[in-house]
């Protein structure tokens, strides 16, 4: 089953860090905004019971009457601001109209105002929202006892000003705060993943490394890292010595099983000759070419065991002609190929310099022209070709044929072990995965493609010289 990779460590670890920050950032600016509208509307609320005690002693009673000693210049200047005009209004009995410039709302019914004590509420004039105080006085001689309210009001317009140029002092260097955290944060957690980065180039430099059955993966070294890095790199550098036995004791025993059944398979096969040459009845021929057949289907499977654990092996490169190399190998499967009454050609350039293996790249066209050959057919043509290909300086190895083909589903399988597209006698499903691990072996990548109107093109893609 393919797991999908998730969220990088990295992206995570910055958005638990960095989103919190943002959160706690904005709840600290909308209680800043808060504080600020509290203090503001403290600042109004004291102003107000201040003037609405002036303008209350301004009144004075005179008898059963009222001497309103408000000067024209305490007026003005109560409304000199428009955008922040004070106002005001007496009335006696309280809701009716004295004096003032405008009907202020009356408290909340529901509350019981004290006489002498000034009262603060929340109301709106000309839809727009205003803080009104309020100041119950009595006046009059015992039997005529009357009252007098004194309202003074301000627009809310102030305090949403004043809390709004807080707000914005506040949040250029509330801000700037922010992203020099976020900075020390980010480089924080970059610096902190610094050993995964150096653990992750460490397995990748291990894995290039070439290596045999015998020499196990080199091991991962940390020299400065966290207690969790070094104790992954551990753990990891354990898997690798368990997977280096592991491989070890496979090559080790395809090689003996290998060696081990050439010698009685090479014997099985020339006393079988031998047989049906002094043996001169149908029947027991009949049989003795089914045991040669078996026994050389057998040889052949321990040959291509023997070529698939050398191809798994380390390979040191050298400079070839691989298009030498290829009509050389063309000319030794010529007599075969006319044989089973097919042509065999070679087609290409002339001479195409390349980093390789000489014996491995033989091994490898040699199966290519044997696959062609076994399943292409009587009068098929089949041709080699080597050429350049463009871009990325590759060198095409590749064996054509025109033959019955692959469908374009199985063309993927090609290369699996032991899977055969057809149940044609002869192969054993290992030829071409064979090309595959000598194709991987030399840096490149193998190539199966269908031809119009029938046929298969097989080889390599190798990096030229």
């Amino acid at each position: 089953m393919r797991h999908v990779p998730g969220v990088s460590l990295q992206r995570k670890l910055l958005l638990w860090l960095l989103l919190p920050q943002l959160v706690l950032w904005l709840s600290g600016g909308f209680l800043a905004w808060r504080i600020a509208l509290q203090n503001g509307e403290k600042g109004i609320d004291q102003t107000l019971t201040q003037s609405v005690r002036a303008l209350a002693r301004q009144i004075k009673p005179i008898g059963d009457g009222l001497l309103v000693d408000f000067p024209k210049a305490a007026q003005d200047i109560l409304e000199q601001d428009p955008a922040d005009r004070i106002t005001y209004m007496v009335s006696s009995p309280p809701g009716r109209f004295l004096l003032g410039n405008a009907q202020l709302p009356a408290p909340p019914a529901q509350v019981d105002v004290a006489v002498g004590e000034a009262f603060l509420y929340q109301a709106r004039v000309d839809d727009k929202p205003v803080r009104v105080a309020l100041l119950d006085v009595d006046y009059g001689t015992a039997s005529t006892r009357q009252r007098l309210r004194v309202q003074v009001a301000q627009s809310l317009t102030v305090r949403e000003r004043i809390a709004q140029e807080l707000l914005e002092r506040m949040v250029f260097p509330m801000g700037l705060m922010g992203l020099a955290l976020s900075a020390v944060v980010y480089a924080g957690v970059l610096r902190g993943l610094q050993p995964l980065k150096r653990l992750e180039a460490q397995i990748e430099r291990a894995g290039a490394q070439p290596h045999t059955g015998t020499t196990p993966l080199p091991p991962i070294e940390l020299t400065s890292a966290p207690q969790e890095v070094h104790s992954l790199a551990s753990t990891i550098n354990r898997l690798l010595e368990t997977v280096a036995r592991g491989q070890q004791k496979e090559k080790r025993f395809l090689n003996d099983a290998a060696h081990q059944l050439r010698t009685p398979l090479a014997g099985l096969i020339g006393q079988t000759e031998l047989a049906l040459h002094e043996s001169h009845e149908p029947a027991v021929q009949a049989r003795l070419q089914k045991v040669l057949s078996a026994a050389q289907r057998s040889a052949h499977l321990v040959h291509q065991l023997l070529q698939l654990a050398r191809s798994e092996s380390n390979v040191e490169m050298q400079s070839i002609d691989l298009a030498a190399l290829a009509r050389e190998v063309a000319r030794e499967w010529a007599a075969r190929a006319l044989a089973q009454g097919m042509d065999l050609g070679y087609e290409g350039v002339d001479h195409l310099p390349a980093q390789g293996h000489p014996l491995l790249l033989r091994e490898a066209l040699n199966n290519l022209i044997d696959n062609a050959l076994h399943y292409a057919g009587p009068g098929a043509t089949v041709t080699v070709r080597v050429g350049h290909e463009e871009p990325g300086h590759w060198a095409l190895l590749v064996v054509e044929d025109d033959g019955p083909g692959v469908p374009a589903e199985h063309l993927g399988d090609l290369f699996a072990r032991f899977w055969r597209g057809s149940d044609k006698a002869g192969g054993c499903g290992l030829g071409l995965s064979i090309v595959e691990e000598i194709a991987l072996r030399h840096g490149g990548r193998t190539v199966a493609e269908g031809v119009v109107p029938k046929g298969l093109r097989v080889g390599m893609r190798l990096p030229a010289g």
